[in-house]
């Protein structure tokens, strides 16, 4: 396990707070290589749902060089566009895990862009906000508001980075799955400023050994207590367990997890696709037979690699051809 989800790195916190001008020059120079074209802010001007306080973001570098960006209050989108002549017009938005504490944007974030970059898959690593009730109203919004305005942005405009706005998904591991799939099943409400009505619905959606569910004996406490407390009401349980959200316009899934994941059980992807099925939502799933948790692109313990076979999930569900677009949503809006 490259992270301990749910759960922050205390062990040598205060040296790794003290190296974070180094790490931060560290990151800039060496993960981002300068292949990231731009980032941008989240939001222009007042952030919805904040409460005005300063800015304590700060980062570290776990062994393996796993970057980890934590106590988030101001949201970026990091912008990755594929070469033109490999371009389909697909993106996605991809959501890093981190149990809801913090944010593993490398192997989880920008990795996974450049990945999608090679396919000619636009690719958008959100940084949402951490939930916090000292940096937000109610914080167990945060996070979708972040996702859905990263949708919002994205769609309103595809035309500037060549994207058909009818192929746009979003992606998350870990709690950051959970987080895409609570933007996958929350939809037809808008948490955001929305003032053209543009549709918030992701039009897929991929999930990497996901927190999905809030009961006993599945659910990932340490992601339930730090997004909707550590004594949630069952009218928040229900809210925010993302397979009792599941509708007959639920976006398709692609769903990854290790039947040995000892953090997350794999019960939480068995139980969203078992959900989709009975809603008639196409549906893929892949199971390791092991590779525990937090395995990134690459589970050590099997040849098969997962990245591949979501791409190939695209192709199939008429995802990355250029001209098409995914089934018809009715009563959303495009620009």
């Amino acid at each position: 396990m490259k992270y301990s989800p749910g759960f922050p790195n205390f062990i040598g916190m205060g040296e790794k707070a003290q190296a974070h001008v180094f790490y931060f020059l560290l990151l800039t120079l060496s993960s981002f290589s300068m292949q990231a074209q731009t980032v941008i802010p989240l939001y222009e001007g007042e952030i919805p749902n904040a409460r005005p306080v300063p800015d304590r973001e700060y980062s570290w570098i776990e062994r393996d060089s796993v970057l980890i960006v934590s106590r988030v209050s101001r949201p970026t989108l990091t912008i990755f566009l594929p070469d033109r002549e490999k371009a389909t017009g697909a993106a996605v938005i991809i959501c890093p895990g981190g149990g809801y504490t913090n944010l593993a944007m490398g192997y989880e974030g920008t990795d996974v862009a450049l990945r999608f970059n090679r396919s000619g898959i636009a690719a958008f690593v959100l940084k949402y906000r951490i939930p916090d009730s000292s940096t937000m109203i109610h914080k167990e919004i945060g996070p979708l508001q972040d996702a859905q305005r990263a949708i919002l942005v994205v769609r309103s405009r595809a035309g500037e980075w060549s994207i058909d706005p009818r192929r746009i998904g979003i992606m998350g591991f870990s709690a950051g799955g959970h987080l895409a799939a609570t933007a996958g099943t929350h939809f037809q409400k808008d948490y955001i400023p929305n003032p053209e009505h543009i549709s918030l619905r992701p039009d897929f959606m991929m999930l990497i050994y996901p927190v999905i569910s809030f009961r006993s004996p599945i659910a990932h406490a340490g992601s339930s207590n730090y997004l909707i407390g550590p004594f949630p009401s069952e009218e928040k349980i229900n809210e925010f367990s993302n397979d009792e959200q599941v509708t007959d316009q639920t976006p398709p899934a692609f769903l990854v997890h290790a039947k040995d994941d000892d953090a997350v059980p794999y019960a939480n992807s068995s139980r969203f696709a078992d959900a989709c099925k009975k809603h008639h939502v196409p549906v893929e799933v892949y199971f390791y037979k092991k590779g525990g948790h937090g395995f990134g692109m690459t589970n050590n313990t099997s040849n098969q690699l997962w990245m591949d076979l979501g791409i190939l999930w695209l192709d199939q569900e008429h995802l990355l051809r250029q001209g098409e677009a995914s089934k018809e949503f009715h009563g959303t809006t495009y620009p």
